[in-house]
């Protein structure tokens, strides 16, 4: 018995594991992350449990949507690359379909109806909009043409925050506002630190990443002058009530990311724009923990 039924149940798993990894979750936990941070930098009463779960879903599902079109647009070019050709539609894991935009598309309506149903209309554009700019403006329209691809397509990270501060007031409010300039600010450094690593496979693969047009040495640079332009950016709060824990957190994650950016630049290597990118991650962790904390505490 045994030896039939393992071949089943890793067949399941292994099923499960490639249609989670269609969605890109661990990139859609963090978008949800910088919506509900968004949410708690809303002066103001918070939405209910409920709404918040319903915010949280709907910026989660819309992500992952997005994450599986940019996965079924990309999936005869994914092969080029090492860190993409493992990807389901590619090995065959998965058959791609036309199901499988439909299923795509539904999912993002219903994030999109369930916040403007339960949250309010301009919250629910702001979910649409993160999903639109990711998997349409920067998958179908840039990513391909130009090396400002990355630079237009963080405006996704940005429509979460702001998504979370409109459920509780679609006025917004400058704090919310910072820190999505802040998450547009930070995606650039982050990727063309991880471009920088993988130069020659966005080479080979016809990708125009900023290190593929302007060189790892010149590219490297401008990481460090992009980390620069971000981490002071992300002091600007401190000019509209904020805290001193969010300057902690400001502070020590933008100072070790210009560390490493500056060790990039010295050094263009993979090891450093690894180092770099891990970094950056470093550096948004830090401040969305030093906004959270600080907004509870005030």
């Amino acid at each position: 018995m045994n030896v039939v039924v393992a071949p089943v149940r890793q067949s399941t798993l292994a099923v499960a594991r490639d249609v989670l990894g269609l969605f890109k979750l661990r990139i859609g936990v963090l978008i949800t992350v910088t919506a509900l941070v968004g949410m708690l930098l809303m002066p103001g009463a918070k939405p209910h449990w409920p709404q918040t779960l319903v915010l949280a879903l709907s910026v989660l599902v819309a992500s992952a949507s997005a994450g599986a079109f940019n996965q079924y647009y990309e999936r005869h070019v994914d092969h080029l690359m090492a860190r993409t050709r493992g990807r389901a539609f590619v090995t065959g894991a998965l058959t791609a379909s036309p199901s499988w935009l439909w299923m795509i598309g539904a999912m993002l309506v219903a994030a999109v109806a369930a916040a403007a149903w339960v949250l309010n209309p301009i919250s629910a554009l702001f979910v649409f909009l993160g999903a639109f700019f990711y998997g349409v403006v920067y998958t179908v329209w840039m990513k391909r043409r130009t090396w400002w691809n990355i630079v237009v397509g963080g405006l996704a990270g940005s429509f979460a925050v702001l998504a979370g501060a409109a459920a509780v007031d679609p006025g917004m409010g400058p704090l919310p506002l910072l820190l999505a300039l802040s998450l547009f600010l930070w995606t650039p450094p982050h990727f063309w630190s991880l471009a920088i690593a993988y130069r020659a496979e966005y080479q080979a693969a016809g990708v125009p990443m900023l290190p593929v047009v302007a060189g790892e040495a010149r590219a490297a640079k401008v990481v460090l002058l992009a980390t620069l332009l971000l981490v002071a950016a992300s002091l600007l709060p401190m000019a509209f009530g904020a805290g001193w824990i969010y300057l902690a957190g400001a502070l020590s994650g933008g100072g070790y990311f210009i560390f490493r950016a500056y060790a990039l630049a010295r050094l263009p290597s993979r090891k450093t724009a690894i180092t770099c990118f891990l970094a950056s991650l470093c550096q948004l962790s830090l401040l969305l923990i030093g906004a959270s904390v600080d907004s509870m505490w005030r």
